[in-house]
């Protein structure tokens, strides 16, 4: 029997010339994905934890362990295997990058955006209430004078698009943004209050 011009010996004495390195790429393949995948699910527990969705972090804390575990049998029982201990790291670190990518892209939660502004420059106010924004003006005073202090809370989703505004009107403005918790107020029987 043949394959093409060649007779089936020599296609079977070159596979298995190169059945230890397929191995060897395939099971450090394998190592990296898994690697890739439990850093991911780690960074999105974390995230979940830190919202107070205790549940759904318990859950992938259950599959980033799963998953961990078999990427270390992997490596664990392969020691001479270099190529799998590299997968391994590199799986580690690239997961970290994505998981990060991946949380940016979900943008969980809410922001508090502060933006400081000298008086008589444009006011950022009435275009941020403008686009839906709820805004909270003080006035107050900066190292060069009087300054009009703006807060708003927005979803972390519409973060540029508010730093856009901002920027737009007052490219000069000082601008704070950082992640809050806001807690659930929920109302309470008056019988379950202590007096």
């Amino acid at each position: 029997m043949q394959i093409g011009n060649w007779p089936v010996r020599y296609w079977t004495g070159w596979a298995s010339a190169y059945t230890p390195f397929v191995t060897a790429g395939l099971g450090a393949l394998l190592v990296f994905v898994m690697r890739v995948t439990d850093v991911s699910i780690g960074s999105m527990r974390i995230v979940m934890l830190v919202r107070g969705r205790k549940w759904i972090a318990g859950v992938l804390g259950f599959f980033e362990s799963l998953v961990w575990v078999l990427a270390a049998g992997l490596v664990l029982t392969n020691m001479d295997s270099p190529l799998r201990i590299i997968a391994f790291a590199a799986g580690f670190a690239t997961g970290t990058v994505l998981g990060g990518t991946v949380e940016g892209w979900i943008a969980m939660g809410q922001s508090v955006l502060r933006v400081i502004t000298p008086v008589n420059t444009p006011e950022i106010a009435p275009a941020l209430r403008q686009a839906g924004f709820g805004v909270t003006v003080l006035n107050a005073e900066g190292r060069n004078g009087e300054v009009q202090l703006a807060f708003t809370v927005v979803p972390r989703r519409r973060n540029t698009e508010v730093l856009s505004i901002v920027h737009r009107l007052n490219p000069d403005a000082f601008v704070t943004l950082e992640d809050v918790s806001t807690p659930e107020l929920r109302l309470m029987r008056s019988s379950r209050v202590r007096k």
